[in-house]
C-alpha cells in the first residue's frame, strides 16, 4: 500500500521546524519529510547557490543554508519559486520541484509549486491552498509516513498548523480563487500584514 501524504500549513517557520523535529522523533525518516518556507525577507542566507538546471527559465536555484540543525533541517537550501519568490526548503518534495522547474515538466507546467504538490498526491484544491499559503509567508510541512506512523504524523501536523477550512474561507472571502504562479510574490510588508491579520506575529 502506498504511503499517504499528510500536510500542514504553518504561519510561523518556528512551528513548522518544530513539527519536522517532532515527526523525526516519532520515527519518520527525514527522507519522508519535506519543508518549504517563505524566505522573501532573506532571513536565511544561502552558502552555496547553484542553478537548478540549464532549462530553468523560472529562476529556480538551490543551495545550502548556513546553520547547525540536525536531521532534515540540516539540509535546508534556497529555492526560487515562480509566484512565491525565494524559499528555504528540504526533503523529497524539493527534489521533485527542482526537477520540474528545471525541466519544464510537472510542476512548471501545472502551476509551479502547486503542480508539484499535485504530483506528490494532494488534490488540486489543497495543492493551490498550500502554494498560496507559502506565497503569503507561510511554511508547509509534508510527510509520507507508513501506516504505523500515520496517526502520529497527523496529530503532530495538527498541533500548530492552521485550520485549513477557516483559512481557505478567509482567502476566498478576500477574492482568492487559486494559486497563480504568474502573480507577483508577496512583499515583506504584505506578509507582515497577513500575519497580523491572523494574529500570528512575525
Amino acid at each position: 500500500m502506498a504511503a499517504r501524504t499528510v500536510t500542514g500549513l504553518f504561519d510561523r517557520y518556528d512551528d513548522a521546524a518544530q513539527a519536522v523535529r517532532d515527526l523525526e522523533a516519532a520515527g519518520i525518516p527525514p527522507r519522508d519529510i519535506s519543508l518549504v518556507a517563505n524566505n522573501i525577507d532573506g532571513s536565511y542566507k544561502s552558502i552555496a547557490t547553484t542553478d537548478a538546471g540549464a532549462g530553468a527559465g523560472t529562476g529556480a536555484a538551490v543551495g545550502g543554508v548556513a546553520g547547525g540543525a540536525a536531521g532534515l533541517l540540516a539540509g535546508l537550501g534556497i529555492l526560487a519559486i515562480p509566484g512565491v519568490g525565494p524559499v528555504v526548503a528540504a526533503g523529497w518534495l524539493v527534489a521533485a520541484a527542482v526537477g520540474a522547474l528545471a525541466g519544464g515538466t510537472v510542476g512548471a507546467a501545472a502551476g509551479g509549486i502547486a503542480g508539484t504538490f499535485i504530483a506528490a498526491g494532494l488534490d488540486r484544491d489543497d495543492a493551490n491552498f498550500y502554494a498560496e499559503g507559502i506565497r503569503r509567508g507561510g511554511s508547509v510541512v509534508t510527510a509520507k509516513p507508513d501506516e504505523k506512523h500515520l496517526a502520529a504524523a497527523e496529530q503532530i501536523l495538527a498541533r500548530r498548523a492552521v485550520n485549513t477550512t477557516e483559512r481557505v474561507r478567509s482567502y476566498r472571502d478576500a477574492g482568492w480563487t487559486e494559486f497563480n504562479p504568474n502573480a507577483p510574490a508577496f512583499t515583506p510588508t504584505e506578509i507582515e500584514a497577513e500575519r497580523r491579520r491572523y494574529n500570528t506575529g512575525l
